[in-house]
């Protein structure tokens, strides 16, 4: 009876704190650097969230890893809502890029709401000689052009070798630390192109700062005169789109996710924010609600199967593993053989036939979607 009483009393105490929630400040783990499309969406939704529940949301940046480090603390943390997490489409990638993962993605998150989506634009110098898409293409035939990423295992990594790999092309990949750095390397003319987010390119671009040649996406943007679909142009597995959605660790009680979800509902309500987003080829996606449990197909953070996850095989060398990730042709004279080594036991490839995909492009195109 007395162990019956204490299990009431904890239970209406855990009630009691959900109804309460929050009771102090909250804090949004963005696992990027400071400056890139993920940090600029939690500084723009954490003021709301102030506004709506009476108590600090503040945002974190917690970089490193391929994003994992960020993401483990979340998983790690305690689940009262105090300490949450806003990561976009890589945190379905990291599933299947790396073999250890910090947490268990799938186990220790639980999904809060979608945000937003939006295709990624391809984007070049000012001074680059082509004015289109074709031009480009033409031109990365005849040279060796240099590709901005912003990090190993990253969207913008992905979808640079879909586009090496469908369109035959031979590019020098050039990995930096989230998206504000390589978006300011670009604008110094330091490489020649990089995928980036419309919420990082749309003001660039309507400035006449750098050259938009592409969309990730079946039709054109309005925003981006000239830009090309990529879809229609190299095919459908150039079709990518970016989300976001706010997750919080996986143990926090239904009342405090639908609390969120419901506030969020709210902020996407917001006329002022939407026609920003639309103004620049953001769509939102009204607070979207993730039911606990659902299947992968349902969840896009759980959107790959275990069989997706298997490491390199040790009878494979981790050059072998490595050459097969990159598309063929691709420059990795730049990066010393210690850097390909670890690139290549990182990644998450088995042989063809073992995964059903024909081609690297193939395997990245189930990682992206």
């Amino acid at each position: 009876m007395r162990a019956l009483l204490a299990l009431f009393s904890f239970l209406a105490c855990c009630a009691a704190l959900a109804q309460d929630y929050p009771t102090r400040t909250v804090t949004i783990i963005v696992p990027y650097p400071a400056g890139g499309p993920t940090d600029q969406l939690a500084r723009q939704i954490a003021p709301k969230f102030s506004e709506k529940l009476g108590q600090s949301f503040i945002v974190e940046n917690v970089s490193g890893g391929g994003t994992t480090i960020g993401t483990g603390r979340v998983a790690r943390a305690a689940p009262d809502g105090h300490t949450l997490l806003l990561h976009n489409l890589q945190i379905s990638a990291n599933v299947a890029l790396y073999p250890k993962l910090p947490a268990a993605t799938e186990k220790q998150l639980t999904p809060v709401a979608f945000i937003n989506r939006n295709p990624l634009v391809l984007i070049g110098r000012k001074s680059l000689a082509p004015n289109t898409l074709g031009e480009l293409v033409a031109y990365m035939k005849g040279t060796s052009a240099s590709m901005a990423h912003p990090g190993s295992g990253s969207t913008g990594h992905l979808a640079t070798s879909l586009l090496a790999q469908e369109a035959r092309l031979t590019v020098l990949q050039v990995p930096y630390r989230g998206g504000a750095p390589m978006v300011q390397d670009i604008l110094g003319s330091h490489v020649d192109l990089l995928f980036g987010t419309p919420q990082q390119l749309a003001p660039l671009v309507a400035a006449g700062q750098v050259k938009a040649y592409g969309i990730t996406a079946k039709e054109t943007y309005r925003q981006f005169p000239g830009a090309a679909s990529l879809v229609a142009e190299l095919g459908p597995k150039l079709e990518i789109f970016y989300w976001h959605a706010l997750f919080a660790p996986a143990a926090t009680s239904n009342s405090t996710i639908g609390k969120l979800n419901a506030v969020l509902g709210g902020v996407l309500e917001d006329p002022a924010l939407v026609k920003s987003w639309a103004d620049i080829g953001v769509d939102e996606r009204r607070g979207c609600a993730l039911e606990r449990g659902s299947t992968r197909e349902q969840n896009p953070a759980l959107a790959v199967s275990p069989s997706r996850r298997a490491p390199c095989s040790p009878r494979r060398t981790p050059t072998a593993c490595c050459a097969n990730y990159f598309p063929r042709g691709t420059d990795l004279s730049g990066y010393s053989q210690a850097h390909l080594n670890r690139t290549a036991l990182r990644l998450n490839q088995r042989p063809r036939k073992t995964l059903g995909f024909e081609t690297p492009a193939d395997r990245l195109r189930a990682v992206l979607h």
